[in-house]
């Protein structure tokens, strides 16, 4: 199993991960740590603990919106013709479960450094 090391609003954080995870797990942390960074700008150091709630509920609400335009997108496509469906569905199948996958790795990124500054 590997391990990274994270930084998220000057702190660091030791996070377990699938072998060959570790440059995904990296990337992810970068993308909390500026969703972080926009929070303090906006509200303050109001605590990491409270700073990862609120960039967790953001990117919550960017998977859900991302669901909803799936929802809108699949029923587009199945009012188009058949020939046609099946061509734009294939490439939005592969094009949605990318975004998905990088958006459930953001949140259970968020889950578990909630879950270490918790235990800090």
């Amino acid at each position: 199993m590997g391990q990274v090391s994270v930084v998220i609003n000057d702190k660091s954080y030791r996070i377990a991960c699938d072998d060959g995870q570790e440059q995904h797990l990296e990337r992810l942390a970068r993308i909390v740590d500026e969703r972080v960074a926009n929070l303090v700008t906006a509200v303050g150091q109001i605590g990491d603990t409270r700073l990862l709630v609120m960039a967790s509920l953001l990117v919550a609400d960017e998977l859900t919106d991302t669901q909803t335009d799936l929802e809108q997108l699949k029923r587009h496509v199945a009012a188009m013709p058949k020939a046609s469906a099946q061509a734009v569905s294939a490439e939005a199948d592969e094009l949605i479960a990318d975004t998905l996958e990088h958006l459930a790795g953001q949140i259970e990124a968020l889950a578990s450094k909630m879950e270490a500054a918790g235990s800090a």
